[in-house]
């Protein structure tokens, strides 16, 4: 049994959206509710924090190593030093009931991210591309949790979680135009094994899915809808997983404390902890970057 190893002491009240840089060695997430990005060092195991000042969804890194966020208020550049905004757009800005969720880079350098409503009990979210001249697509409409999106180059195709489905649908993807077409269901989740969260994909093609209220991720064969394998965690609310570390073999993992009882946080001490499973036995690919 690989060891689930925790990072560092901090705890999120909604840790999401995993990310490595590479280029720095510093693996990166977000609290969702409290605004951060967290950054830790895995050479030198300090961790910096930047404040948003606003509730943030996800986070990628741009060609110019700054981050590009999707924010409750919309898509912004974040400078890495000072965390000052550059604004670029707010495509839900009639929308005062919504916030932007999950998010990533496509392999052409598209930032893509999904919206949901704060009450989270009505298909009122969407899914966008910000494209790399910082125009804004519309890619999916009636989303009540936009969650884990995935791509693999090779099948030319996108994956993609609207969390109270219980299912990964996949589509057909042009990585030229980033059009995507012909939507089928691939997984079905068993809601015993907890609700689909994040998600993130391996060099083999296989998709990996945080279960949010069921204490693991899972390994799954996108062309089957198989379960390969499951990793156990100490906690019930697993939100996120991306590859990283020098050889990208360690696994981390993000979780929350949000909607736990008192009860439940004494039963769970790490709630919120990112976590790692070093050298896991699988290997992942380098992060998206925003080409704009």
């Amino acid at each position: 049994m690989k060891s689930v190893d925790v990072v560092c002491d901090h705890k999120s009240e909604l840790g999401e959206g995993p990310v490595w840089d590479e280029s720095k060695g510093v693996i990166c997430w977000i609290d969702i509710l409290n605004g951060h990005i967290h950054e830790w060092s895995i050479e030198n195991k300090v961790l910096n924090t930047i404040k948003v000042d606003q509730m943030i969804g996800a986070v990628t890194i741009t060609d110019d190593e700054q981050y590009l966020a999707a924010l409750q208020h919309g898509f912004a550049f974040v400078n890495r030093k000072n965390g000052a905004l550059q604004i670029i757009a707010d495509p839900e800005d009639h929308l005062s009931e919504n916030r932007f969720n999950d998010g990533k880079c496509d392999p052409a350098g598209r930032f893509w991210a999904g919206t949901m409503p704060l009450s989270e009990d009505k298909a009122s979210g969407s899914l966008y591309v910000l494209n790399k001249d910082r125009s804004i697509d519309k890619k999916e409409d009636n989303i009540t949790i936009s969650n884990g999106l995935a791509w693999d180059v090779k099948e030319k195709a996108f994956y993609y979680i609207d969390t109270p489905t219980l299912k990964v649908v996949r589509y057909d993807y042009d990585m030229s135009t980033g059009t995507i077409t012909n939507k089928r269901t691939i997984i079905h989740v068993p809601k015993a094994a907890g609700f689909p969260d994040g998600m993130t994909i391996d060099r083999e093609g296989m998709l990996w899915i945080a279960h949010w209220g069921g204490w693991q991720v899972t390994r799954w064969n996108p062309n089957t809808g198989e379960m390969l394998t499951s990793f156990k965690l100490p906690v019930s609310n697993v939100t996120s997983c991306a590859f990283g570390g020098n050889f990208l073999n360690d696994l981390y993992i993000t979780s929350a404390k949000k909607g736990l009882s008192d009860e439940e946080l004494k039963q769970q001490p790490l709630a919120g902890s990112l976590f790692v499973i070093p050298n896991c036995g699988y290997t992942g690919l380098v992060a998206n970057k925003y080409k704009g």
